[in-house]
């Protein structure tokens, strides 16, 4: 039998791999988490929420300023498969660099199918250029800006990373001070296969074009991909993959897994200011 993919031969096999809830005990539990957090973040914390980055009401993002002027930036890219979620269920990101003199700005962007991928990445790269314009006017320091992003949004964090921001946004070709990708999807050809295909709407021409493990160039900011140790295999060989690809094009960039972390619980680290990913983001302004 031809495969699929890979050595995947069925798109059971596939879903498999790449659909996290399966196998969870309560994965309504695990955004009720998220949603929680979030809350948690909108009443302790100072926000600025929904300011417009792009002409559409899908192009908002929300700014948790730290409390001293000047201060470094993580700009976080939410998750759900381009095709649900929101910022607000990611607000608590901003739990653990708040107190670490960080400020957090979150993006909402467009979902497919809606839109299709394509004018998601350009949202997301549009919200990136918008902040490293506009951030110093929240109290933030633009040059001194990182990003990250869990499973789609590790996608499109790889997708900022490799933007010709100088020969498309007028800014400097690597403006950002690092990034840190989580549980992220670098070569798309396998979901054309699994139970996602009816929204998100792959072809071979826009897992070309979007697919960041295609798409590589030097870049001179540093990165740092990181998974769950309890995730399914694909997860892990997507970021080595996109790692080997990544040194090979003459970045500097390394990779971990987190112990015990599955796909949903990834991303907790950044929810204290003692949490590893919180760490992780500021040892980037160090």
């Amino acid at each position: 039998m031809t495969p699929l993919y890979r050595d995947f031969t069925e798109q059971a096999q596939i879903d498999a791999q790449y659909n996290p809830s399966l196998g969870l005990a309560d994965p309504a539990g695990e955004l009720a988490h998220y949603r929680a957090q979030a809350a948690a973040a909108r009443d302790r914390l100072s926000a600025r929420l929904n300011l417009p980055y792009g002409p559409t009401r899908a192009e908002t993002l929300d700014i948790f300023p730290a409390a001293q002027p000047g201060a470094p930036v993580f700009v976080f890219l939410h998750g759900g498969y381009w095709r649900a979620l929101s910022s607000k269920d990611f607000s608590g990101v901003a739990l653990g660099l708040q107190p670490r003199g960080i400020t957090t700005v979150v993006v909402d962007y467009a979902l497919c199918p809606r839109v299709r991928l394509d004018e998601i990445v350009r949202q997301c790269r549009a919200a990136l250029a918008w902040v490293l314009r506009h951030i110093a006017e929240h109290g933030g320091d633009p040059a001194r800006v990182a990003v990250g992003g869990h499973s789609a949004g590790g996608h499109l964090g790889a997708m900022a990373l490799l933007t010709p921001w100088a020969e498309d946004y007028g800014l400097p070709q690597d403006p950002l001070a690092g990034a840190l990708l989580v549980s992220g999807l670098y070569d798309l050809a396998p979901l054309r296969w699994s139970y996602l295909q009816p929204v998100i709407q792959l072809d071979e021409a826009l897992v070309q074009r979007q697919s960041p493990l295609l798409n590589l160039r030097a870049c001179r900011t540093p990165l740092q991909l990181v998974w769950g140790g309890a995730e399914s295999a694909e997860f892990e060989r997507q970021s080595r993959a996109f790692l080997a690809g990544w040194q090979a094009a003459g970045n500097a960039g390394s990779a971990r897994a987190l112990p015990g972390a599955h796909h949903f619980s990834a991303i907790h680290g950044f929810e204290s200011p003692e949490g590893d990913l919180a760490r992780q983001v500021a040892d980037f302004f160090r």
